[in-house]
């Protein structure tokens, strides 16, 4: 939809020649640009007041990086962004299709072909999402856009960074749609990180809108939504089928008990397969749990405490990071099972003009490969399958191999003595030995050392003067053991590399005159510190 172009509004955005205004967001406006090679693409462009917020522009190219790294089938691809321009803004993808949210207002609800389509088509988004170690937090159908060619689902991952800068996390003042908002991200108390498990939620919600027209809790009120949501079960009335019991499971009030989006995938998939034993329900059924429920002693965001009671839950984390790598596998699947006529004219009825408010979007962690696969015998441990080709990267960052964490530029390697304190060594020795904890889409990194029982895992420790060290902490999920590990290339003997960043202090960086191991944010300096994992065989 084009709502041409008003007095003040930009001719140019960086080498992007503007051509058209297509709306207006929460998080900015949209314009319809051409790029230097030629190509239309959408330019969303950030709202004026945060053009001098430096924490929000740090947050903005963190966010923008990993978006970039989303693999772009049924997502609006990341194609560019200047986080430092005066307004910073995003280059997308442009989707010539009408959003979810018009297809609905101005159709009526889908039927039963086309709404399973729109389910495994945003299930797959999610899976792709996740993946790559981002969370949505914005999903609804606005943002899922409906083109000839199938579904795209866009702004993913940078309502983080509005949400998570200082003058936006105000009471009530939240970055997204209540109706589709998760029980837990109305708890701004707990201090706990809105998990994947919250855009499950928000699949659901959105599911079952598609289906009946309605929000499954909805109110007279955005306040008493949210008590709907908090308090209530889901109103699924003329949601029926096979779809019913799986919008069920993901609409529940306790983040752990709802599928991941690659379980939700894999349930749908069978759903349509000819032939298959069950429903999406008894798929489910079948699968283990990610973690415990608080009262149990989970965090209450899918995410497993470390505590040795639950190293259990932890392994099944471990191992569905795994399932989450196997994306271009999953792409093919969806190519035959789901055709794109329907999603093109049996949705779109001559539509094809994009919605104004949902026309554009807002280094990966793990590598695409072979699913990892493991059982769960009585013993309640996962192993591995017998059968199973599990490559040595993706087993390292599934939390299933050991491995040497290399210093590309110096070519040192870490070790974590028994003192405490971490070095760099020459990788001899089984204090240089360390092994992934994936928590959510982030990782905790433990030594393997049998010598330190109390402080295994890597934390940022910020001494009286300020200055950040890596020592070795309580493998507790904490602002100070967290990590993200994004992939930036490859080393001089051909392994990935990787820089490992903790969004509270910063990366992981090595200093050439203190000759030691330190954490900071670099501001707009290059990153000149990465790691190789070196496989040391399974754990």
């Amino acid at each position: 939809m084009s709502v041409r172009l008003r007095p003040g509004d930009p001719a140019r955005l960086g080498g992007y020649e503007v051509l058209d205004r297509l709306g207006d967001g929460g998080m900015g406006t949209v314009f319809l640009a051409r790029s230097p090679q030629g190509r239309r693409v959408a330019v969303k462009v950030v709202r004026p007041e945060l053009s001098h917020d430096e924490e929000f522009r740090g947050r903005f190219r963190s966010e923008v990086n990993r978006a970039r790294q989303v693999p772009p089938f049924c997502t609006a691809e990341v194609l560019d962004a200047d986080p430092d321009h005066d307004p910073p803004y995003l280059v997308v993808e442009y989707v010539e299709g009408p959003s979810l949210a018009q297809v609905v207002r101005e159709q009526g609800p889908l039927g039963a072909a086309q709404l399973h389509s729109i389910a495994v088509g945003v299930a797959t988004a999610l899976t792709a999402i996740h993946g790559a170690g981002v969370i949505h937090r914005d999903l609804k159908p606005a943002n899922v856009l409906v083109a000839p060619g199938g579904i795209k689902v866009i702004d993913f991952g940078i309502a983080r960074a509005f949400e998570a800068t200082s003058q936006h996390t105000r009471t009530n003042h939240m970055v997204g749609t209540v109706s589709y908002m998760a029980p837990e991200r109305f708890d701004t108390t707990s201090g706990r990180p809105v998990g994947p498990a919250a855009d499950i939620f928000a699949w659901g919600a959105l599911v079952a809108h598609a289906a009946t027209g309605r929000s499954p809790f909805g109110g007279d009120s955005a306040t008493a939504t949210a008590m709907r949501i908090l308090t209530q079960p889901p109103d699924l009335t003329g949601l029926g089928g096979p779809l019913r019991e799986l919008v069920s499971r993901t609409l529940e009030k306790d983040p752990a008990a709802r599928p991941t989006a690659r379980e939700l995938l894999d349930a749908l998939l069978t759903a349509a397969t000819p032939g298959a034993a069950g429903g999406p329900a008894q798929l489910l059924g079948a699968m283990p749990t990610a973690s415990a429920s608080p009262a149990a002693g989970g965090d209450g965001q899918g995410q497993p405490s470390m505590s040795p009671g639950l190293a259990t839950a932890g392994r099944v984390a471990s191992r569905r990071r795994g399932w989450l790598t196997a994306l271009g596998a999953t792409a093919a699947v969806i190519a035959v099972l789901v055709p794109a006529f329907l999603f093109g004219p049996q949705l779109l009825r001559g539509q094809s003009k994009p919605d104004p408010a949902g026309s554009t979007p807002s280094g990966s962690p793990v590598t695409s490969g072979p699913p990892v696969t493991a059982s769960t015998p009585a013993s309640g441990k996962p192993t591995a399958s017998p059968s199973a080709s599990v490559d040595p990267t993706q087993g390292m960052l599934a939390g299933q191999r050991r491995f040497l964490l290399h210093v590309v530029e110096i070519d040192g390697d870490l070790s974590l003595p028994s003192h405490g304190e971490v070095k760099v060594g020459n990788g001899t020795g089984k204090d240089a030995l360390f092994v992934l904890e994936p928590v959510g889409v982030d990782y905790m990194i433990k030594s393997t050392n049998p010598e330190i029982a109390h402080r295994p895992c890597l934390g940022v420790k910020v001494d009286s003067e300020g200055y950040k060290s890596l020592v070795g902490a309580g493998c507790r999920p904490t602002k100070a053991t967290l990590f993200t590990i994004f992939r930036e290339g490859r080393d001089d003997k051909g392994r990935a590399s990787y820089s490992i960043i903790n969004e509270e202090h910063g990366p992981v960086q090595w200093s050439p005159t203190k000759k030691e191991i330190f954490v900071e944010f670099l501001g707009d300096a290059p990153l000149d510190t990465t790691f190789s994992l070196v496989d040391r065989g399974a754990v």
